[in-house]
């Protein structure tokens, strides 16, 4: 059988008709190509060839004459080609750019000659049964009609889209036009906000002339933009908005759609951006800053906040993500009807950062859904210098939204009216739907980077153009004005009181003073900030009946679930050590520690690469059945009172799942939130959220966090991507009390640090670097005792050792080669000293060792190279406590000389390594230095400087 393309060519398509009625009876008796085609259409285009079955021709023919049905039904599957034609790529033919620099070719396959009408058909007409709108049209009505709905200022792309549900929604949305208008009230709100927005950024301009701030200047539609989808937004009964924002157009944003006070702005560009915080942290430069608020409109009240934000662009969007999620999970808003949010992008930044990406990705995942997200690009058309044809390969900044299937409104910044009806769109698309949406917003930006950039030195044509351009706001004032929506004189007597409702803050501004504000609302109420008492402990040992009860119920199976037999023996060992109290290992203390929380009333939700089972095995938190596949969670499975634990195989993300978790942990300071790295080498894949936000945002924005990060770490001999967690790195940035940085060696520790966690009336980021092969070491376990009565966690475990001569002080994995080396060779009269915190560093414990062994030698052992590990942190304080003891400085190291890789990739090489550094630690003379020799170092130091 021919294909359906050759028909459209001939005059013999009388024969479609009984083609679509063999597909209808018998797919399979039709070619591919049919089948193809009639599946591509939509029920309206189906409709037409349905009609022509019982067809009145009289009503057609003064076009047709009966016996020219050929033709007639083949210029109705032409206009329905052009149609699909105009909705797939109208788009291209947009008025979108309001400098008229960007102007793409017209595309052949919306010229009706490409359908094969001349001139002498376009006035004919066509039936159509309703499609687009018209029983009956010619070629010249239809197309003007797709002109005007995806070639003017407003055009959308969703042909991508393959739910037909959606897609009928969006066609029939956009074709329709019911909800496409705007009342007088409405027209004259937009005026006034973009005049709002306009003389806000001239009022900074002149009174703060050659300061940064990153304005909204030709881009001010993005104000009514977002101030209708709140309205929108509160209309569908959201009630918490949250917002992502980089720097441009954030002053704005916070002053006309959050609310800040002008006048604290003001006080800020005077003051050099202190706020009401900077006295308890060091602060941050205005653009960076949050802020929160109440909103009404028509009586419903929205809470929308601003997300504190640093320049490293879209990093903050995981985070707001994570916030939501958060929010909807405490409320119990599984719909996600109670809680949304919006980010907004820059063209380059969305475009060219990877994190966009990973953010859409997570949207329709469980564990990461939050009902959509709606995206708003202030497209200026340009990345700081760089035009569009070098900051991406795509004709439009927004096509990653396609990997979601994310419909796109692109929209013309000049005309505020398609701007606002595209954002009602996009808001009532994810109401609906639950799912992302994205509006285009082009546009320009009147000035450079900054206000004291000179853009023209790179686009000297786009600025010549823009120095020749109306404001958005005249444009529309002069468009309203024609129409007899508003006056001249409204106009100007609007623009002169907003002038002076500015000056008024501005004068108040000079001694303006916040009031003290409470960063530890809501959620956070009751804790408080970290005591300095370093000790810190915590209420975290358990009753061992308790504990019993958790262990037991944790091995319990429901009856016909079929266990792997490998898990049967796992559930067997925790049986066993739970009754005798003996032989605890790390992940059962690790799940006891969950479970006992999750009865006392605390959620507890663990994200990362293959966490449910464990990268290494080890956890097997979840079940699943052998011959169903069904999962069972015995952490679910309690008691009826518990709280949820949530564990969630995070997709193959760092930087995007950690920023979503960290956003979760500052929304519910009452769960414990865990991200597990596959390998702790890994964590460098999320460096921005850990440098960005995770380390500073207590000091930079007084932004409390009490997120866990897991990250293996231990050299065993599986290369340079396999062994270090870079222990160095979160040393380095330790400081101010912003972190706590652990290296735990007994399940019982583990079990207190996590705890404490919660336990504590002050939340703090905590980083455990998590073992590996000592997983199953028979000496890492601890007994039930451990965990029970008056123990808490120990920031270092030492040793009652008689006749010491020498003190080993290490950290993490490398004890326990140490130890099985020290018991095979039988060595005596050395103490090893594990440091469990590294940070804080616990002085006053490390004092009490130095002090009870004064006359001894002291040596630091680790397994990383010198310059790597926690040597460069530890030497100056473990000297520091000495000298202040009047002990002289006689600490030695130990460990692999300094290296570019973390570790080698040669087997042998490692254990010739990790054999030297036993033997050196533990045998080797201090008259006999060995300096180096196969990687290794072992050296004294000498007049090092001061802490």
């Amino acid at each position: 059988m021919r294909s359906y393309n050759s028909f459209l060519t001939t005059n013999n398509t009388s024969q479609i008709i009984e083609i679509y009625k063999s597909y209808k009876s018998d797919k399979n008796s039709v070619d591919k190509s049919w089948i193809d085609f009639f599946k591509s259409l939509d029920p309206q285009e189906l409709a037409i060839i349905e009609d022509y079955q019982t067809l009145n021709w009289t009503k057609v023919e003064n076009n047709y004459r009966q016996t020219d049905s050929d033709q007639a039904i083949t210029d109705s599957l032409k206009a329905v080609m052009i149609i699909r034609a105009y909705r797939e790529i109208g788009h291209l033919t947009a008025n979108l750019d309001p400098l008229n620099i960007y102007r793409p070719d017209f595309p052949s396959g919306l010229e009706p000659s490409y359908y094969g009408f001349e001139e002498k058909d376009m006035d004919r007409k066509i039936f159509l049964s309703g499609y687009l709108g018209f029983d009956f049209a010619t070629i010249r009505e239809i197309i003007a009609k797709l002109k005007n709905i995806y070639s003017g200022t407003f055009t959308s792309e969703y042909k991508h889209i393959q739910s037909s549900e959606e897609y009928l929604w969006l066609k029939d949305r956009i074709e329709d036009r019911t909800e496409m208008s705007l009342t007088l009230k409405g027209k004259r709100t937009i005026l006034e906000r973009l005049i709002s927005s306009e003389i806000f950024e001239k009022f900074l301009d002149k009174k703060y002339r050659g300061s940064k701030r990153f304005g909204l200047d030709g881009s001010e539609s993005t104000i009514p933009a977002l101030e209708q989808i709140l309205k929108r937004s509160s209309d569908h009964g959201i009630q918490d908005f949250s917002f992502a924002c980089a720097h441009r157009g954030r002053l704005n944003i916070l002053a006309n759609i959050i609310k800040k006070p002008q006048v604290q702005i003001f006080s800020e560009f005077i003051h050099g951006g202190e706020n009401a915080l900077s006295n308890q942290g060091s602060g941050d430069v205005k653009y960076h800053l949050g802020a929160s608020s109440n909103r009404s409109f028509d009586g419903n009240i929205i809470h929308v906040s601003m997300a504190a934000n640093p320049s490293h662009l879209e990093a903050v969007n995981p985070i707001v993500a994570g916030k939501i999620r958060a929010k909807q999970t405490i409320i119990n808003d599984h719909s996600n009807d109670l809680v949304s949010g919006l980010l907004i992008h820059g063209d380059a930044a969305i475009a060219g950062q990877g994190v966009v990406a990973e953010t859409f990705t997570m949207s329709q995942l469980n564990g990461y859904r939050i009902g959509g997200l709606i995206h708003f690009i202030i497209n200026n058309q340009i990345g700081f210098t760089t035009s569009p044809q070098y900051s991406r390969s795509a004709p439009y900044p927004s096509e990653i939204a396609k990997i979601v299937q994310a419909p796109i409104f692109h929209v013309n910044g000049d005309d505020p009216e398609a701007v606002v009806l595209a954002a009602r769109t996009a808001t009532d698309f994810r109401n609906k739907f639950k799912k992302d949406t994205l509006v285009d917003m082009f546009c320009y930006r009147r000035h450079g980077h900054n206000e004291g950039d000179e853009p023209s030195f790179t686009q000297p044509l786009m600025y010549k153009s823009i120095k020749k351009h109306k404001t958005t706001a005249e444009i529309y004032a002069a468009k309203l004005i024609s129409e007899g929506v508003t006056k001249n004189d409204q106009v100007e007597n609007y623009r002169e009181s907003v002038w002076k409702d500015l000056e008024r803050k501005f004068v108040k501004a000079e001694n303006y003073k916040v009031k003290g504000k409470s960063w530890l609302g809501g959620q956070w109420t009751g804790l408080t900030s970290a005591p300095k008492d370093t000790k810190r402990r915590g209420h975290t040992s358990e009753s061992a009946k308790a504990l019993k009860d958790t262990g037991l119920k944790l091995t319990q199976i429901p009856k016909g679930f079929n266990l792997h037999p490998k898990l049967t023996k796992f559930n067997d060992q925790r049986i066993k050590a739970i009754k005798t109290g003996q032989g605890i290992d790390w992940s059962f203390a690790e799940a006891l520690a969950f479970g006992s929380l999750l009865r006392e009333g605390f959620k507890v939700r663990l994200a990362g690469q293959d966490s449910g089972r464990g990268t290494f095995s080890q956890r097997h938190s979840v079940f699943y059945d052998q011959n169903t596949e069904q999962r069972y969670i015995p952490l679910n499975n309690l008691s009826k009172k518990q709280k949820q634990f949530e564990v969630i195989d995070s997709f193959l993300s760092e930087l995007g799942v950690l920023g979503f978790e960290y956003g979760y942990s500052l929304a519910d300071p009452n769960s414990l939130v865990l991200w597990e790295a596959q390998f702790g080498d890994f964590a460098n894949g999320a460096q921005i959220i850990i440098d960005q936000f995770i380390l500073p945002g207590e000091r930079k924005w007084m932004q409390m966090s009490g997120l866990v990060l897991l990250l293996p770490h231990g050299h065993e001999g599986m290369g340079p991507e396999h062994s270090s967690a870079r222990i160095e790195r979160f040393l380095q940035s330790a400081s101010e009390d912003n972190i706590q940085i652990l290296n735990c060696t007994t399940p019982a520790s583990y079990f207190h640090a996590l705890r404490r966690q919660l336990r504590r009336k002050f939340r703090k980021p905590l980083i455990i670097f998590t073992p590996k092969s000592t997983l199953r070491h028979p000496n890492n376990v601890s007994n039930l005792e451990d965990f029970t009565g008056r123990t808490s966690f120990h920031r270092i475990i030492s040793e009652k050792i008689k006749n010491t001569k020498r003190v080993i002080f290490c950290s993490g994995k490398i004890f326990y080669e140490l130890d099985d080396f020290r018991t095979e060779h039988n060595i005596k009269g050395i103490k090893i000293v594990r440091i469990e915190q590294l940070y804080p560093f616990p002085f006053d414990t490390i004092k009490d060792v130095i002090i009870e062994n004064k006359n001894c030698e002291f040596l630091w052992v680790q397994e990383e190279p010198k310059n790597m590990g926690a040597w460069s942190f530890v030497k100056s304080r473990l000297r520091h406590t000495m000298r202040k003891e009047g002990i002289p400085n006689n600490l030695y190291y130990v460990g692999r000389k300094s290296s570019a890789a973390p570790a080698t990739g040669i087997a042998k090489r490692h254990i010739a390594n990790q054999t030297l550094i036993k033997k050196l630690a533990l045998q080797a003379s201090l008259k006999n230095v060995i300096k180096e020799k196969m990687g290794v170092s072992f050296m004294k130091f000498k007049n090092l400087p001061k802490e």
